[in-house]
């Protein structure tokens, strides 16, 4: 005798016990992609970023410098012009991490793979966010005058101020000599003083050879950005190196320190090659840090972080597609300062 069939069965993925039995399902996993996303992005929040509904770019306007003069009693005053001018960030190709399960394996297989998916998802997609704002910053550093801002942009706008990179002591070891990568830190938060950049938001991001340099010292006395008895407030313990010079000092993996003048380095998978992303090549060998203020770059998003899902009939499984369409551009290159080998 065949079993009764239950007309009540608890469906995991529907909504109110009705409709698509795996409309729960996508959420959790667009949930998961948005939090795996913003644990491993650091570069997002620190410059500028504009979301966008229509269109391929996005304008930031430049104004230039007000001046001061003396009035002689009785003469007329005329104005004197401020500059204006532009800078336009252009969306990249769509930017996808997709994966498919297939029903047998999902059947057969002994642990949750979605959840495993969604933070793999999460973490490809904040890695090449990170690469392209830090190498966007980086080539930002490289503009130091007015000839490569036209190299760069096209034409120079006359009121643009620039800023001097910082050599990390005399030799190629003292790159990751403590003491001198705090001295090149003071020499780009005095560059910046020079040149009247605000640093209030300014952040120091080191790659891990120099971040730990930072922590891995002998005599914590003598180093003054770990020693609390003279104002330090590191902690070898927590391996944390939280402020230098004022500024928050942070890590990351994806500070570009290689030759990417023709191909893009540091883990970008083959679909990355794109002819939109030429815009990100440059030689980033001598750099072994990025000191800047939120106004160095900007990105604009056309379409946000997301998540699709589709069951497939004919392949009797799940494609799941996280993406994103952003794109980033230098926008004031005197707020970014780079911090280079000898």
């Amino acid at each position: 005798m065949a079993l009764p069939h239950y007309d009540n069965v608890s469906r995991l993925g529907q909504v109110n016990g009705t409709g698509d039995d795996r409309s729960l399902f996508l959420k959790l996993y667009a949930g998961e992609v948005l939090t795996a996303f913003q644990a491993t992005n650091i570069a997002m929040g620190l410059h500028r970023t504009r979301t966008i509904s229509k269109g391929k770019s996005a304008s930031f306007p430049l104004t230039g410098y007000a001046t001061a003069k003396y009035h002689e009693a009785g003469t007329m005053i005329e104005p004197d012009k401020i500059k204006h001018g532009e800078r336009i960030v252009t969306v990249d190709d769509l930017l996808i991490s997709p994966s498919f399960i297939a029903n047998i394996d999902e059947a057969m297989n002994h642990y949750d793979v979605r959840g495993i998916y969604s933070k793999e998802a999460g973490a490809a997609l904040a890695r090449q966010a990170d690469r392209n704002i830090f190498r966007t910053i980086a080539k930002a550093a490289s503009i130091v005058d007015a000839t490569s801002a036209a190299a760069e942009f096209g034409t120079a706008f006359d009121d643009e101020t620039y800023t001097n990179n910082v050599t990390i002591g005399s030799l190629p070891a003292d790159a990751t000599d403590p003491n001198k990568i705090v001295e090149a830190v003071y020499k780009a938060v005095e560059e910046f003083t020079k040149k009247d950049i605000p640093t209030d938001n300014a952040v120091v991001v080191l790659p891990p050879e120099q971040y730990y340099a930072l922590l891995n010292v002998s005599d914590t006395t003598k180093a003054t950005w770990l020693n609390r008895d003279v104002g330090g407030n590191g902690s070898v313990s927590g391996a944390v190196v939280p402020m230098i010079g004022g500024m928050k000092v942070l890590m990351s993996n994806h500070i570009p320190t290689t030759d990417q003048s023709t191909i893009l380095g540091g883990g970008d998978a083959e679909p990355l090659t794109s002819t939109r992303t030429t815009k990100y090549n440059a030689d980033f060998s001598s750099v072994r840090g990025l000191v800047f203020t939120p106004d160095a770059a900007a990105t604009v998003k056309l379409m946000d972080l997301g998540v699709e899902s589709e069951y497939q009939i004919e392949r009797q499984g799940t494609l799941l597609v996280s993406k994103y369409a952003m794109g980033h551009n230098i926008l004031r290159p005197a707020c970014a300062i780079s911090l280079n080998a000898a």
